[in-house]
Order: structure tokens, then sequence, then C-alpha cells
């Protein structure tokens, strides 16, 4: 018979939101089992963020030696050599695996099972020859590339962000199918490096984001040579003469035909449930993952659900935020309650796109009256002075002057997203942001003008200006 292991918690899935999880409960002392089928540290070290953001900083070298001449400077094109690009990332991997490995978490006392984790009752899991009994579970097995159902595309050789990384030899002409966070961040990152690069969006390039902050960033794209088909749809993929031929057909012209060296799919996520067994455990989910409470509780009391496969933004620090409430549920036996309206996101972009709550949109849809507020980069001597204006901070304001939601795109705009969700996320007004002093010169600077904009109309009010006229008198 097959060992039974009874630990306090069992973790299926090593990604970002498994090994939080695993690393604070054993922290505290607790048992854990931990079972990963796959790679150390899942999609997010390996295939996602640092891969891809180890890409986008070498493209971004290259555009700086590209613009250094309006600084006086010149250094000829640059000569990229992409072999050694990916030389860069595989290190940068490299340099964080050892804080996900299964020594390390060895080394906490957590017990890692390499293996296939699947449900056989709605208390059990068997990975690795053993069966695994645990007071409770936490599913925290992520999401893979989609791939659409495009005529052809079984037959045509194509990548994902999990392939894509191990290129040697740099793309002639990159075709990508999706205009995403994923699929606009590798288009630029390749056109900087050398490729001619086409994207080809079935709707509106960066839909989720607002299209005030996304029309700064799509432009920049543009400019760096980034061929972007908005409202088209690829009908067929097939190979052709030792690359590949897309078939599309724009919502204002007639069908025809892209031609490229290199296929990329990046048009969405799929929740990794197969092969869990959660029909044996009693755990109800749909093509979206596991179905959860608000407390990441799933129809099974005894299992939670965790990072993308709980359905919900698929982001790493969406899946450590989860980590974190599961644990205080756990180990503490606290109440717990997801609020995503108040998490950040940012696309990596160069300009970079930042957003924290409530868009406009979204407010206007929810029937909230707010206040808009912006400033622009060109405002900020920081950025002038580093020749990077464009650019833009959009705060939106409830009643009493509550800071709902931001957003910002410009350079460094995910640095200034952290100042952006302190403030939304501890439910702040625009005088938390007008009254904190910011160091002069920096960037940040352009939250707290966006926020002393909020007082202009105030100097203006005759009964104000009246009370400062009065106290005048007094010396």
């Amino acid at each position: 018979m097959a060992e039974i292991l009874t630990p306090d918690i069992c973790v299926i899935g090593a990604g970002s939101g498994g090994l939080t999880t695993a690393a604070a409960a054993a922290a505290f002392g607790v048992p854990v089992v931990l079972v990963e089928r796959g790679k150390m540290g899942g999609d997010c070290l390996n295939y996602g963020c640092v891969p891809s953001k180890a890409l986008i900083a070498a493209g971004k070298h290259a555009s700086v030696i590209r613009e250094a001449p309006a600084f006086g400077i010149s250094a000829g094109d640059p000569v990229v050599d992409f072999s050694a690009v990916k030389d860069h990332v595989a290190a940068v991997i490299a340099a964080i695996a050892p804080n996900d490995s299964v020594e390390r978490f060895e080394s906490l006392s957590v017990t890692v099972i390499r293996a296939d984790a699947t449900f056989v009752d709605p208390r059990t899991v068997s990975a690795g020859g053993q069966l695994i009994r645990p007071r409770r579970f936490v599913i925290a097995t992520g999401s893979s590339a989609l791939v659409p159902p495009i005529d052809g595309i079984a037959e045509t050789p194509y990548l994902t962000n999990e392939t894509i990384f191990a290129l040697r030899e740099r793309p002639d002409h990159l075709l990508i199918v999706g205009a995403g966070p994923i699929g606009m961040e590798m288009a630029q990152a390749h056109r900087r490096l050398g490729s001619q690069v086409t994207v080809v969006e079935g709707s509106k390039a960066l839909g989720r984001d607002d299209p005030e902050l996304t029309a700064i960033a799509i432009a920049a794209l543009r400019r760096d040579g980034v061929t972007l088909l908005e409202d088209t749809k690829v009908v067929r993929a097939e190979r052709h003469e030792g690359g590949v031929r897309l078939t599309i057909d724009p919502a204002d012209g007639e069908p025809r035909t892209l031609e490229g060296s290199h296929l990329l799919l990046a048009v969405g996520r799929s929740a990794n449930v197969d092969g869990l067994g959660l029909e044996a455990a009693g755990i109800e989910h749909d093509p979206r993952g596991i179905k959860v409470g608000a407390d990441l509780r799933t129809s099974n009391c005894r299992a939670y659900a965790i990072g993308d496969i709980a359905g919900g933004p698929q982001f790493t620090h969406v899946a450590n935020y989860h980590a974190g409430l599961v644990i205080r549920a756990l180990l503490f036996r606290l109440p717990v309650r997801t609020d995503h309206d108040r998490l950040p996101h940012v696309t990596f972009t160069d300009p970079e796109i930042g957003q924290v709550g409530l868009t406009e949109a979204e407010a206007t849809a929810r029937g909230i009256k707010v206040e808009i507020l912006r400033w622009p980069y060109a405002e900020n001597d920081r950025a002038q002075t580093e020749r990077r204006t464009e650019g833009l901070l959009k705060l939106v304001i409830g009643r009493r002057g509550k800071i709902l939601g931001a957003g910002v795109v410009g350079v460094q705009a995910g640095e200034i997203t952290n100042l952006l969700s302190v403030a939304v996320g501890r439910g702040l007004t625009v005088a938390a942001l007008r009254d904190f002093v910011s160091p002069y010169p920096t960037l940040s600077e352009i939250g707290k003008r966006a926020a002393t904009a909020y007082y202009q109309p105030y100097t203006r009010r005759p009964l104000v200006r009246r009370a400062v006229a009065f106290l005048r008198r007094f010396g």
C-alpha cells in the first residue's frame, strides 16, 4: 500500500502563490507537503515575468543606445548578439532559481514531491506513489498559454511564452496573435532587438486598460516600428517556406495574408485543471478555473484555490496576495475576503502602463460620480531631464476627495504605481497625496501635482478669497 502522509497543509503547485504559502506555513512550524510536476518557480520564474522582463531590459538598452545622440552622445547603431541576449535571460533565471529550489524548501522542512497530483477522494491526493491526507489543501497550479481555435493551427509551428525564450536565433519577422500585455511586451522587445514584428488583434490593443493611457503606449510601439493590426481576425494559420503564413480578415478591409518567420500566440491563459481529479474531490470548476468564494475556499471545505487557477486576475502579485490571505485563514482562523478592486497591475511596455483601483469607465459603469484629475509628464522636471516627457497620470476621485483609482503611463510608471497602490488600497484622499513630501526632482512628484490640482478651484471661490483678504489685515 502507498504510504499515507498527514501534513497540516498540502500545497499543489510550486509557482509563486504555492511557494509563498508553503514557506509562510513552514516558518510557523506547520508541517507542509508541496507537490509540483514541473519546474520549481512555475510560470513566473521560468516562462513569464522573469524572462520577459530580462528580455525587455535588453531591448531597452538597445533603444537607449539609439536615443543617445539626443543627449550629445554618439555610439552608433547597437550590435545585437541575440544568442548572448538569451544567455542574459538564462542567467537572470539561474540567479533567482535557488530561492525557489527544492533544496531551499526542504531546508525549511517542507516535504517536496516532484510528481503529478490527483485527488482520489475529497480528503486525499495521490502523488508520486504516495497518498497525502492533510487537514487542508491549497491548490495553486496556475495557468498555461491558451491556444486559440484557429483553422490549421495544429499543423503550424508556433511559440507561446513557454517556448519563445528558448529561441537562440533572432526571429526575422515575428508574427504575434494577441495584443494584450504579453503580446505587446514581446512585440516591442523583439522589435528593439532587430526583428520585424507584426501584431494581430481581434479587438483593441491593451483593451482592458484605460484607452486614454494605452493610446500613449501604443503610439510609442508604432514609433519603434511595430506593425499593429487591430479589429482583425486570424482565420487560418499554415506552414509556409520555412516559416508561417496567416490569413487575416480586417474589419475595414478584404481578407489577406501575412508571412513571417515565427508565430507567437499570446491570446490569454487557460487554467491548469486537467489531471487534478477535481470531480473526485467535489471541487466545482469551469473553463476559467476553480470556483471559489470571496474567502478563496472551494466547494470542498478542505480545499482553497489561489492565483490563476482561482479564476480571477492572472498576475504573480495576485497569487502572492491570495497566499497571504489563505495563510491567515489556515494558521490563525481569521476571516478573509478578497478585494480585487484595489489590486494594481503594470504592463511593461516602454512607456509602462500602471493601473490600480477603478478606471474612469469602470466607475461610470457602476454609477459612481467621479472627478478626473490629470497631470502630464511634460510638467515634471525629472521627465524633462530624461527627455521622457510622453506620459500622463490620471486620478479617479470620488466623494470627499477619496481616491478610487489611478492610472499612469510613462517612464517608470510601474514604480509610481506603488505609491498610487498605497493611496487606493488604504482608502486615502487627495489630501494625502498633496501633503506627502516628495524629493526633488523625482517622477513621483507627478502624483503630488495631480492631487494639488484638485484644490485649485478653491482659489477662485469668492468666500475663500474674502477670508484670505480678511486674515491679511492682521499682518
